[in-house]
């Protein structure tokens, strides 16, 4: 089965590399791709098929992956719309926020469609995607994507399309979150008195490590903290002042933002913007 991808950027390069070394020949990839010198580094590294030919790339395809940017995917989609229509691919969009019902005024009525939202970690085959599909998308549609978005990590089905906001909070934006506490924590170390260096090579081994010790376990995240926090010694002390400062509700709060931005911009570069041209 063929598949292309539009768009050869960061995640489409991913799941195209994830593809191939899980198997797939690169002789069945196309990628469609406007930018020049990423079209021509796509073709010498992965050895696919890139073109500038959008209508090329997808003629024949089984499934179609559209990884452009939110603000693209109408102007990609629509040329396309009555060759889609005609032939019927799977539809797998990783545009972040961009609805089912926009995605379908776009490629036609009768084009199956999968929602998937991966994050940052698939560029390292170490992703997390969730995945979301209307009752009338088949199962073996579902398989396919499913198949794909794996990869590149571990993927998740979600029931509504309205999760997907509440994925994009928690996995899509999830890793700047640890990021963030892995940076705040070595320089808090270095005000402590550690060497820059130590402190950063220190923090990151231990996300790495964390991360690692959370994925082969049986996915009891208290247990794994309990276990880390011994009665009334270092971590048991530093976990007392994360609660003082109330880090549950301000977490809350962060993923509830983010979770907003995510519907703030499917109402942004949804269906209504394109037909006003915003």
């Amino acid at each position: 089965m063929k598949i292309c991808i539009l768009g050869g950027g960061n995640m489409g390069r991913a799941l195209a590399g994830g593809l191939i070394r899980r198997g797939t020949e690169p002789s069945v990839l196309s990628i469609g791709e406007s930018h020049e010198p990423t079209r021509l580094a796509l073709a010498r590294d992965l050895n696919v098929t890139a073109t500038a030919d959008n209508l090329a790339a997808i003629s024949g395809a089984g499934v179609v992956v559209i990884a452009v940017k939110p603000q693209d995917v109408a102007s990609v989609l629509a040329p396309l719309a009555p060759q889609l229509s005609r032939e019927r691919p799977l539809l797998l969009s990783v545009a972040a926020g961009i609805r089912t019902e926009s995605l379908q005024s776009w490629c036609g009525p009768d084009v199956p469609i999968v929602r998937a939202m991966p994050n940052r970690p698939a560029l390292v085959g170490a992703g997390a995607t969730g995945l979301y599909a209307p009752a009338s998308v088949s199962a073996s549609a579902r398989e396919q994507a499913a198949s794909i978005m794996g990869a590149v990590g571990e993927v998740v089905w979600v029931s509504t399309e309205e999760a997907l906001d509440v994925v994009t909070a928690l996995s899509g934006s999830g890793p700047a979150y640890f990021f963030l506490l892995a940076e705040l924590m070595a320089d808090a170390a270095v005000s402590l008195g550690l060497e820059p260096d130590a402190a950063k090579r220190l923090a990151i081994a231990t996300l790495h490590g964390s991360g690692l010790l959370a994925h082969s376990s049986d996915g009891d995240l208290a247990r794994l903290r309990e276990q880390v926090t011994s009665k009334g010694g270092t971590t048991e002390a530093a976990l007392r002042a994360f609660n003082e400062a109330d880090l549950r509700a301000i977490v809350a709060r962060a993923l509830t933002a983010a979770a907003r931005r995510s519907q703030e911009l499917a109402a942004q570069f949804g269906t209504d913007s394109s037909r006003t041209g915003k």
